[in-house]
């Protein structure tokens, strides 16, 4: 009987052990691409803001594993040149040997969720990767879920732990009127930089098997941009105010970055001097010159180009 009461116990346990916590509740862990959409689907907020819905389906955090034509080329490379190739001693050999940790190194940016799959999740989205499939890469994002519950703590052993079916939000706690996610609590780091931090980051990724160099937007803004007196954070020049009504505004929520001309125009000061004169290399011989001098100045809160 006691053999019996131990074998049991461990069955439950074994049962127990892909169970993870998302959205602060205690949940099984995503087996399939829409399993995993399902788990982090923000969709029910277009009801009640419609607007800043709309510029985030427009932004490049709603396709982050397509992103800019850079990002999935460079997906794609990570797999087979690094993955597959250099990294000798990945264990990567095929699609089939890769799990979640192998991708974690891109998507613990790139789609933070995958902490929340099985290896097959990762095995599949790596094959979407491969084959360009941006239908299915796109069902899976940087999304509501992922930055108004997920992120919105960084202090855990000062401000707790994320709570379940909880929105966070910048200014307010209280009830939200969403039946999904009942509770909206103030979140201490939603109007800070080190929100946006967490992702755009300080590098190099030390706790990887392989650390990696990749954003290090947020490092340039604390060791440069505030030393040398700079007093706005990243969603001032990032997510500025938009009218929804007379006198109502949400924060932007396309997060524009170089790729809009307002946006690079704000960023960087170009002052062209020219000066113009004749060139003579022989007599008579009168050769038309100008001399051309050109001066970019940094005026973002961090270096550029990063990300």
């Amino acid at each position: 009987m006691r053999v019996l009461k131990w074998l049991l116990l461990v069955s439950f346990l074994a049962v127990l052990a892909p169970a993870i916590l998302v959205h602060g509740q205690e949940t099984k862990k995503a087996g399939t691409i829409d399993e995993l959409a399902r788990m982090y689907d923000s969709s029910s907020c277009k009801a009640c803001h419609l607007k800043i819905y709309e510029t985030w389906e427009k932004s490049i955090h709603s396709q982050s594993l397509v992103g800019t034509p850079r990002t999935l080329a460079t997906l794609k490379n990570f797999i087979t040149d690094a993955l597959m190739g250099e990294w000798k001693y990945s264990g990567v050999k095929k699609v089939e040997d890769i799990k979640v940790e192998h991708m974690a190194t891109c998507f613990s940016c790139h789609l933070p969720q995958i902490k929340n799959a099985t290896d097959k999740v990762a095995q599949d989205l790596a094959k979407a990767i491969l084959a360009g499939d941006k239908d299915t890469l796109n069902k899976v994002s940087i999304n509501c879920v992922v930055c108004h519950n997920n992120k919105a703590i960084t202090h855990k052993w000062v401000d707790g732990e994320i709570q379940p079916k909880t929105v966070y939000g910048a200014l307010v706690a209280g009830v939200h009127p969403g039946k999904k996610n009942p509770g909206i609590k103030k979140s201490p780091v939603m109007d800070q930089a080190i929100l946006c931090g967490q992702c755009h980051g300080l590098g190099p990724n030390f706790e990887f098997h392989q650390p990696t160099q990749c954003a290090t937007l947020y490092g340039s803004y604390l060791h440069a941009y505030i030393p040398s007196g700079g007093n706005k954070n990243c969603q001032e020049c990032h997510m500025a105010d938009i009218k929804i009504g007379r006198n109502l505004a949400v924060k932007d929520h396309l997060i524009p970055a170089y790729r809009d001309k307002a946006q690079a125009a704000k960023a960087v000061e170009l002052v062209v001097e020219t000066r113009s004169y004749q060139f003579l290399p022989k007599a008579g011989d009168w050769v038309p010159t100008a001399e051309l001098t050109v001066k970019m100045f940094n005026k973002a809160g961090h270096r550029i180009p990063d990300g």
